[in-house]
């Protein structure tokens, strides 16, 4: 298996210190997640910003659409983004909407499992339709509850879709491994990285955690 991708979780609503941090952990990540309250915030110019800083990474938008899928997802595609998030809980219609405008910017459309009943179900449905990611996704307010995704990343990673799978959910340095073994093709970190003292440190020393695992 491919060593997984590392994405890091841009959750800030200040423009600058967004792209800031981003500068501080280019080295260590794959790619960058606008992450949802971001990118309401500061909409598609922090895409172009991004884009124009780091051609090299992948940008995730997390927009979380759940309605409207082709028409919400295009202008971020447009602006550069490689990746843009649709709910499965939208249906598969919406799913299918940012799958066609992902397609047609030669991009990737992420179908994200939070709150799914029936998640294998989902993501079986959402892969047959043409999406390229499946997100496990622990939200913060579950994390809350005492909520992780491994259950969640053991189940989708063991259907063998054609599809990469990722996860994200409290994920730091004593687990991170533990999800590379799972099966994890793409790993979000957020709050280990930018909540430590050293977002540069934490983001190599997750870095090498994940090429050693």
């Amino acid at each position: 298996m491919a060593t997984p991708l590392i994405q890091m979780a841009l959750d800030s609503l200040d423009f600058d210190a967004t792209v800031a941090l981003a500068e501080q952990v280019a080295d260590s990540v794959d790619i960058f997640e606008i992450g949802t309250p971001c990118i309401k915030h500061n909409g598609v110019n922090l895409v172009k910003e991004l884009r124009a800083r780091f051609p090299n990474h992948l940008l995730l938008v997390d927009l979380k659409t759940m309605d409207a899928g082709e028409y919400e997802a295009t202008p971020f595609y447009a602006a550069g983004a490689d990746i843009c998030t649709v709910l499965g809980v939208s249906g598969l219609a919406t799913c299918t909407g940012v799958i066609k405008a992902a397609n047609a910017h030669g991009a990737e459309a992420q179908i994200d499992l939070i709150n799914v009943d029936d998640k294998a179900a989902c993501a079986r449905a959402c892969a047959e339709a043409g999406a390229q990611i499946v997100g496990v996704h622990t939200g913060l307010d579950a994390q809350a509850a005492g909520h992780t995704p491994f259950n969640d990343l053991a189940l989708i990673a063991d259907l063998g879709l054609s599809v990469r799978v990722s996860v994200a959910g409290g994920i730091n340095q004593s687990t991170v491994q533990d999800v590379v073994r799972a099966g994890a093709d793409i790993i979000v970190v957020g709050a280990a990285i930018y909540g430590a003292a050293s977002p540069a440190e934490a983001a190599r020393e997750i870095r090498e955690l994940v090429d050693a695992a």
